[in-house]
């Protein structure tokens, strides 16, 4: 028997909040996280702007020891899952440990680590490198460092599919509770790339914006867009079986109620330019929900601000929902933020869970040039109300991965 799975708890820290309640706020009022970077000198760097975390201090969440064995992207899982488990209100009184489980996902892991260390071994030899390097780098280490810090014992996971990492945690962590193998599951993503190596790898990949007006730079389904902005944080939700939520008196958010994924198996960075295999997301995740094209009322896009990612999802948006394209409404929150890569969807599903809260659709800021490519809805510049039923978020990441998630208004 399938069950029902239900948002029982949010949590994250974002450019433009320490928490959930800040970020919201932030997303409401229409502000700007993107600033100069200031995590490491950018004066060689064409890329000078960045969502960082404002004004950051590990001491205020950690031990100093147990900050020094962290890196800056478990720091952050860590943070948001506490959030969570908090706001869920789950205790060993009300739940089994055993049967709590943690996907929570990052597209590249411990980058600032692996960078500092491997800055260590080439100018003071391999005997300086750290015995934490390891344990402090590998991708799976916010997932088990979660779990560690709230001493949940289910399945513990990571599932890496760059950008698209952390809806895919989502979606296969609604299908673990779905069919009745965890009862409890924190999910979700966290990345803190912003390093000089790795945006000096993006900027060669001609990914990057250059531009050095905060207002300019991520601008999704502008036509004058030029690329992504990094952004840094985390964004974790508790999913719970229904049952199990109104046993212990839970409040529900939300219901997630379909799930989408497929692989473009076409190009290691670029979309299908058709949007197929985004298209095929889409449409495998309403045949999973029961769920008309025309019943998606609101999109949160994975709108990266890149010339291919806007025009190739405008496109598969079109593509999956036909004719319903033309009413639905679609926003990147992108331009908020920047784009947080692994952890994107995660901080994304929570714009969702909230948009159906307050029925409100979050507007796609700094939007100026209307582009031909690009001519969905997208809710230009203001807060939109709306009592929106149904939202769906996309992701899609290099390697030609696509994941959608659908959560719907919870209803008895």
């Amino acid at each position: 028997m399938e069950r029902r799975v239900v948002i029982t708890g949010l949590g994250a820290i974002t450019p433009i909040g320490k928490n959930v309640e800040e970020t919201w706020k932030g997303i409401k009022e229409k502000k700007c996280g993107i600033e100069p970077i200031t995590l490491f000198d950018t004066s060689n760097y064409k890329t000078t702007l960045a969502g960082e975390v404002k004004e950051y201090d590990a001491s205020q969440y950690f031990e100093l020891k147990q900050a020094k064995r962290l890196d800056r992207s478990s720091q952050f899982a860590i943070i948001a899952g506490r959030e969570a488990f908090q706001d869920s209100g789950l205790t060993k009184e009300n739940t089994d440990f055993e049967r709590v489980g943690v996907f929570i996902s990052t597209g590249i892991g411990g980058f600032n680590t692996i960078q500092e260390q491997c800055a260590i071994h080439c100018t003071k030899g391999n005997n300086r490198v750290s015995p934490m390097f390891i344990p402090m780098s590998i991708a799976n280490m916010p997932a088990g460092n979660v779990a560690i810090d709230l001493g949940l014992k289910g399945e513990s996971l990571s599932i890496v599919t760059a950008c698209a990492s952390s809806t895919h945690a989502i979606g296969e962590a609604y299908k673990t509770i779905k069919y009745g193998s965890e009862d409890v599951i924190l999910t979700g993503g966290t990345e803190a790339s912003i390093c000089s190596v790795g945006i000096a790898g993006f900027e060669n990949m001609k990914a990057l914006s250059s531009s050095t007006d905060k207002n300019r730079a991520s601008i999704p389904f502008d036509k004058e867009r030029s690329g992504f902005v990094m952004g840094e944080g985390a964004g974790v939700l508790v999913l719970e079986d229904l049952d199990h939520a109104i046993q212990r008196g839970a409040k529900i958010y939300a219901e997630v109620v379909g799930y989408g994924a497929t692989s473009d198996a076409y190009h290691i960075t670029s979309p299908l330019p058709t949007g197929e295999g985004g298209a095929r997301a889409m449409k495998r995740a309403m045949e999973d929900a029961n769920l008309k094209p025309e019943q998606i009322d609101y999109i949160n896009a994975h709108g990266t601000s890149t010339h291919l990612n806007d025009s190739c999802e405008t496109m598969a948006i079109k593509t999956a929902l036909g004719e319903a394209s033309k009413q639905v409404m679609v926003s990147s929150t992108k331009g908020n933020i920047g784009h947080l890569l692994g952890a994107a969807g995660g901080i994304e599903a929570i714009f969702c869970t909230k948009a159906l809260e307050e029925k409100i659709v979050p507007p796609t800021i700094h939007y100026q040039v209307k582009d031909e490519e690009c001519d969905l809805d997208i809710v230009p510049n203001e807060v939109r109300k709306a009592d929106i039923k149904v939202a769906m978020s996309n992701s899609l990441g290099f390697g030609g991965h696509n994941a959608s998630i659908i959560l719907k208004k919870y209803e008895k």
